[in-house]
């Protein structure tokens, strides 16, 4: 099986990877983000994201009320609605659905994010947690009458609520729970780089025991990435590829070992 992860940014080919994805023999489902959606709704909306940085040094959207609603605008509003539009277009039968939907994405919700303002230690609570379980009786239920779950956040609290995820972190509960052997994550970037603005420093290969190194080694948002990177690594997924979803055909691609690949 297949998971592929679908990224947020604006440059991505969703026409390309979904038609790629209609001539797919192996079963799959799909994990999408949709970032610049939420930042275009939340400008309309009249207010701007809010970054923070723990403590430890990895960056989270804050996620108070109103950007919940951006959240459930962009992610499991328009794009979920679009890809699956896309879906059935393309004669795959596929079921919109967010973490909240049948407890699909159990998490915990954050009891408090340690940040460091003005030079001191505080403690920032937000509508935001991490899954904890999957609710795989509900998608190997669709899977298996050939349905084709397009997933996405909010993911549901220990209370019914709603909270923000990380979903490079719900890739690694689904690939638990579902044993995937495969997990494709589709980026605005040729792979992982060496030197983001170097197109010749793609690396094909990683290593599993260079991905904690790796993690060290950068910052911000992506050092939460490389995280979540370095922990679906050590499962039993058989390869991990992270390829270009800007293509022509993104997903056959990187099937074909294009992007790099963590062996």
């Amino acid at each position: 099986m297949i998971i592929l992860k679908i990224g947020g940014g604006e440059a991505l080919n969703l026409d390309g990877i979904i038609e790629d994805l209609s001539e797919q023999q192996r079963p799959f489902m799909i994990v999408h983000g949709a970032n610049a959606l939420r930042d275009q709704i939340a400008q309309q909306m009249g207010f701007e994201k809010t970054v923070i940085t723990s403590a430890s040094g990895y960056q989270s959207v804050f996620s108070d009320n109103q950007a919940l609603d951006a959240i459930l605008m962009a992610y499991s509003g328009l794009r979920n609605k679009r890809l699956v539009e896309l879906c059935q277009q393309k004669g795959i039968n596929a079921v919109g659905l967010s973490g909240i939907d049948g407890r699909i994405v159990q998490g915990q919700r954050n009891r408090g994010i340690r940040v460091m303002e003005n030079g001191k230690k505080m403690l920032k609570r937000d509508l935001s947690g991490k899954p904890k379980s999957i609710n795989a009786s509900l998608l190997n239920l669709l899977l298996n009458n050939d349905y084709v779950p397009v997933l996405t956040i909010p993911i549901v609290d220990e209370d019914g609520y709603a909270i923000n995820s990380e979903n490079d972190d719900i890739v690694c509960a689904l690939q638990a729970a579902l044993d995937a052997e495969t997990v494709i994550q589709l980026i605005e970037a040729p792979g992982f780089m060496g030197d983001i603005n170097d197109p010749a420093s793609l690396e094909t290969v990683l290593r599993r025991e260079e991905l904690a190194e790796r993690e060290q080694q950068v910052e911000g948002r992506m050092k939460r990435k490389m995280h979540a990177l370095n922990k679906l690594a050590t499962s039993s997924v058989r390869e991990i590829i992270i390829a270009d979803g800007r293509t022509d055909h993104p997903v056959a691609d990187a099937l074909a070992g294009g992007g790099t690949w963590i062996k």
